[in-house]
């Protein structure tokens, strides 16, 4: 499924000065039909009531499924920007790490459907979400996607 398929230093490299550093964000592995982040649970990402804050899952979910998104479309032509993100979050996080994992749904050549569950390290899921990608064309690109 990658077009190129990333490695570790790839992504901690792309996500240097960018929300996902600033909430200690970390890529954690990457499988041939997933990408794993995870996140800390602490006083950059809980709500005052001192659990996980669904906006902080929110961010998980859109850095992880769109950081893959890219990387299954040749990026010399075209690249991916979030379109829809859905979440349920499902069971509080008070500690920890919660760790996301990206799988396609669907790689379309105008849009791609990704499902991202995010667990706890108990691996209890805290947050199951679907984002929707719509694949741009590049404006110095040949040819079309």
């Amino acid at each position: 499924m990658w077009k190129i398929r990333p490695t570790i230093e790839d992504l901690a490299d792309r996500s240097l000065g960018t929300m996902a550093t600033h909430l200690g964000m970390e890529f954690t592995e990457v499988g041939d039909d997933y990408l794993t982040a995870k996140m800390p649970v602490d006083d950059r990402t809980k709500q005052p009531l001192g659990i996980l804050n669904g906006g902080a899952s929110c961010a998980l979910a859109e850095t992880v499924g769109s950081t893959a998104a890219n990387y299954c479309v040749d990026q010399e032509v075209g690249y991916c920007v979030g379109l829809d993100l859905n979440a349920n979050h499902l069971k509080p996080a008070t500690s920890g790490w919660v760790w996301a994992t990206a799988k396609p749904i669907h790689l379309g050549s105008k849009t791609q459907v990704w499902e991202i569950s995010i667990r706890n390290d108990h691996g209890k899921m805290v947050c199951i979400s679907r984002l929707t990608m719509m694949v741009m064309k590049r404006a110095t690109s040949p040819g079309g996607l």
